[in-house]
């Protein structure tokens, strides 16, 4: 662990520096193994070139000196510094024409015949006298007049200059290159990250009282400009979200208001004057406030649990035994329910919030039929599709989608009704949604019709399940 945050404090924090690094450490990999092979094969290359040169010159004129026909003055190949012929007691047979050479080139000799000498050593030039770096090849080789001993040499200047070249490259150059590179890439990687900290600067400004500000996005089209994009298709989103929560609380504080208001107002008035009030009608009257206020206490907590994500037990349900039970408890309500149920219709689903999805559809087709209510339920290519459909005024097509908001109440339903909520329709979407389902508006003239529409489950599917454990 002590490793591991060392590596981390070590490795710089920002993504400018990292990268910078990470460049840099590659370009000087690259650079000094580079530079190291080079200065290890090179010099060896162009001396073997030099010597390679020298070796074949000596080796002809030896071999022209063994047969004897030793020419006193000695063609010398370009780059090739002199060619000499002498004898072990120094006297000259041959040599390169016009040249003279110096004895320092000459000072030592193979000890063998057929012998291939080589040194290196520093001597004066013939031109102007200035010391130069020299590689000298000798052999003796036998004559018919005696032995006889061949000198070659060239220069070495220009492996030198070369050398010192590769030298300046490896120790002065080299981390030239390496600090433009840095300094290269920090540049470049701040001019790209640009945009970002533009995004990070106006984030930082943005707070939860005012959702309304965007991030610049850049026109490159990169991955930047998606992340701005991405970040500003966010805070829409969050926006809506925080206007829907705001709108949510003072909805919901103004339809708990009205009931809370009421019942303390009965309460107060009977307070004040106990001896002439009506305790059974009081009571009657608080408990109908405190049912609408449980009500919507338990409409906003089931939407809040949806809202969550949070998924409440489910097992085989059978909507057909849910809506005889419905039409069994509104027996005695003002609209007659006709049912026309198919014999089963299975799903997976959470009783009790279908059994409440069912109950609000049913509640609100009974505050807007004039005489009856029709409910059917039938399986369809995997689905089962239940209808509820009433006699009255209908649902406008520009208010198909409003009637599933949250609080939203058409002028309709307020004439006929003052105690709802508004959030009837919109907990049953939520909770056809979270079952996998659709709830909608269909077309129906007169009076409005409602479709929901749920994933079919088979009894012989459903995991776990045994034969006879009957759906609920």
């Amino acid at each position: 662990m002590g490793v591991h945050w060392m590596v981390i404090r070590l490795f710089p924090r920002s993504i400018r520096a990292r990268l910078t690094a990470i460049a840099t450490a590659i370009a000087a990999l690259v650079l000094f193994a580079t530079s190291a092979f080079m200065l290890a094969t090179v010099p060896d290359y162009l001396r073997d070139v030099v010597r390679d040169r020298i070796e074949v010159s000596v080796r002809r004129i030896a071999s022209d000196a063994r047969a004897g026909d030793l020419s006193t003055a000695i063609e010398t190949p370009a780059r090739v510094h002199f060619l000499e012929a002498v004898t072990p007691d120094g006297d000259v047979l041959a040599a390169t024409t016009g040249r003279h050479v110096n004895e320092k080139l000459k000072a030592f000799r193979p000890s063998e015949l057929e012998q291939l000498s080589v040194s290196e050593t520093w001597a004066p030039q013939e031109r102007n006298g200035d010391e130069t770096h020299f590689l000298v090849m000798s052999m003796m080789v036998p004559t018919p007049d005696g032995p006889v001993i061949v000198y070659g040499g060239s220069s070495l200047a220009d492996v030198d200059r070369a050398i010192g070249w590769f030298e300046i490259q490896a120790f002065v150059i080299t981390p030239l290159i390496l600090a433009s590179v840095a300094g290269v890439t920090w540049l470049v990687v701040g001019f790209a990250l640009r945009p970002v900290e533009r995004i990070r600067a106006k984030l930082a400004e943005i707070t939860g009282q005012d959702l309304s500000r965007r991030v610049p996005v850049p026109e490159t089209g990169d991955e930047i400009t998606d992340l701005a994009a991405t970040t500003n298709d966010t805070l829409d989103r969050l926006e809506r979200s925080a206007e829907t929560q705001r709108r949510f609380v003072a909805d919901a504080s103004h339809e708990l208001r009205s009931p809370v208001s009421a019942l303390r107002t009965q309460l107060e008035v009977a307070t004040a004057i106990p001896d002439e009030t009506d305790w059974p009608a009081t009571g009657a009257l608080a408990l109908t406030a405190v049912d609408r206020i449980t009500g919507i206490i338990d409409e906003l907590l089931m939407l809040a649990r949806l809202d969550a994500g949070a998924v409440a037990p489910r097992r085989v349900v059978d909507v057909c035994r849910l809506c005889v039970e419905q039409v069994r408890r509104r027996e005695d309500a003002r609209v007659v329910i006709v049912p026309d149920l198919c014999a089963s219709a299975p799903v997976y689903a959470s009783p009790v919030q279908i059994d409440r999805l069912l109950t609000n559809l049913l509640d609100n087709a009974t505050r807007h039929a004039d005489t009856r209510i029709d409910l059917e339920v039938a399986v369809r290519d995997g689905r089962v599709v239940t209808t509820v459909t009433d006699d009255g005024e209908g649902i406008a097509p520009e208010d198909r989608e409003r009637v599933f908001e949250r609080f939203t109440r058409l002028a309709s339903a307020k004439a006929k009704d003052q105690s709802g909520s508004g959030l009837g329709l919109a907990l049953s979407r939520e909770v056809a949604r979270s079952h996998g389902g659709t709830l909608t508006v269909a077309d129906h003239s007169p009076g409005a019709r409602f479709v929901l529409v749920l994933p079919s489950h088979e009894l012989s599917h459903e995991p776990g399940h045994e034969p006879g454990h009957e759906a609920v």
